[in-house]
Parts: C-alpha cells; sequence; structure tokens
C-alpha cells in the first residue's frame, strides 16, 4: 500500500526536520518583533503608533505567498541580500523566515494587545504613581500578565505558523510540501496516499502542540 514511500528516494524526515526549523525560527523571531510592535502600539509616541499600526494593516493584508516571492526576488536576486547564507537554498531558508517573521508578527501584536487590555488600567497607575516610566510599566506590570492571558491565541498563531511554512516551497525551500509536490509528479496513481502522508504529518506536528499549549494556558491563567 505505501510502496511509493521510498525512503531512500524521498528524504520525507529530512523535509519534516526543514518544516520544524522554519516554524521554530520564525516562531522565536515573531515573537520578538510581535513584542516589539505591541509595545509601539499601546506607546504614548504618535509616530511610533502611526508606524506599528501602519506596518501591520499593510502586512496583514498582503498575501504570504506575495511577501515570501518578494524576499526573494527584491532581497535576493535584485538586492544581492543572502542574509549570510552560503548558498541559494540556505539563503532561501533564511529569506523565507525573514518573510514569515514580518507576517505572523503581526498576529502576534494583536494577540498581546488583547491580553494588553485585559491588565486592570489601576495597576499601570499605580506604576506609575510610583515613579516608573512607560517601559518599566510595560516591560514589568503588564506584559508578564498579557502573555499569561494569551497563551491560547499565541497556540492559534504557532500552529497557523507551522501549515503557512508550505509557502516557503514557492521560492524552492526544501521542506514538506515541495517534497510533496515531487511526489505528486513522480507517484501519480498515489495522489491521495501522497496527500494522506502529509496530512498525518502536519496532524503530528501540530496536534501536540495544541494540546500542550491548551494546558500551559490553563495552568498560567490570570485569576481575576
Amino acid at each position: 500500500m505505501f510502496d511509493f514511500l521510498d525512503l531512500e528516494q524521498y528524504d520525507l524526515f529530512g523535509a519534516f526536520w526543514v518544516t520544524v526549523q522554519l516554524t521554530l525560527y520564525s516562531a522565536v523571531g515573531s515573537l520578538v518583533w510581535g513584542t516589539i510592535l505591541a509595545g509601539m502600539r499601546v506607546s504614548p509616541v504618535p509616530l511610533m503608533r502611526g508606524f506599528a499600526t501602519t506596518y501591520i494593516n499593510v502586512m496583514r493584508n498582503t498575501p504570504l505567498t506575495v511577501i515570501i516571492v518578494a524576499t526573494s526576488l527584491g532581497l535576493y536576486q535584485t538586492l544581492g541580500m543572502t542574509l549570510g547564507g552560503g548558498d541559494s537554498k540556505e539563503a532561501g531558508f533564511r529569506l523565507a523566515v525573514l518573510g514569515f517573521v514580518a507576517y505572523t508578527a503581526t498576529f502576534v501584536c494583536e494577540s498581546l494587545r488583547s491580553g494588553i487590555n485585559t491588565v486592570p488600567v489601576g495597576q499601570a497607575e499605580a506604576a506609575r504613581a510610583l515613579g516608573l516610566g512607560f517601559t518599566q510599566v510595560l516591560t514589568l506590570i503588564v506584559l508578564p500578565q498579557a502573555f499569561r492571558s494569551v497563551v491560547a491565541p499565541l497556540a492559534n498563531v504557532l500552529i497557523a505558523l507551522t501549515k503557512n511554512t508550505t509557502v516557503a516551497a514557492a521560492i524552492g525551500v526544501p521542506e514538506a510540501a515541495l517534497l510533496m509536490k515531487e511526489m505528486i509528479e513522480n507517484e501519480s496513481d498515489a495522489i491521495f496516499l501522497v496527500f494522506a502522508v502529509f496530512a498525518f504529518g502536519f496532524i503530528v506536528l501540530t496536534l501536540p502542540t495544541g494540546l500542550l499549549l491548551g494546558w500551559v494556558s490553563k495552568r498560567v491563567a490570570v485569576k481575576r
């Protein structure tokens, strides 16, 4: 039944390992950049709020495929940026991570902003009365509680990011979707089985993530 699945010809585990790496690097970058954007969204400086709002609205309404292809055509082929990559595949991987971070950070930011809105205003006012500045209030008082409130939404963003990594195939990154395309072309008599194998692979990646972070969300939830 699974005679088509020749692991010597098709590096299935290697392709999914690239998918995992794309997800992990992009998740870390998105969390950092998204947190910075969230701070800018609630900043008392109008210029910072305006930049963050404009950036988020533009990136969220731009198709992810366009962003990923633009990183390859615009940054790599036109400007020659490789982000330290030694060859085209390594450069493509790093540019794909950059595109995923730029896109996914907007969803992280909006999730965090919703968590910030759950923190009672009186806590921030009390902190300011003690002489703390905006950055101190945000990092010491507000963000720790906001993160605890949005573990579940951030889990959904992570799961969506895992599935979105398939877009990297558009610029030749050798992840799961690119291998699936190759297998569909070569194993046309087992198309549905190919789909089933890759669907199962993504379920293995995303389902435990959702269950684990759902449990964490309940454990760290802020008691109001």
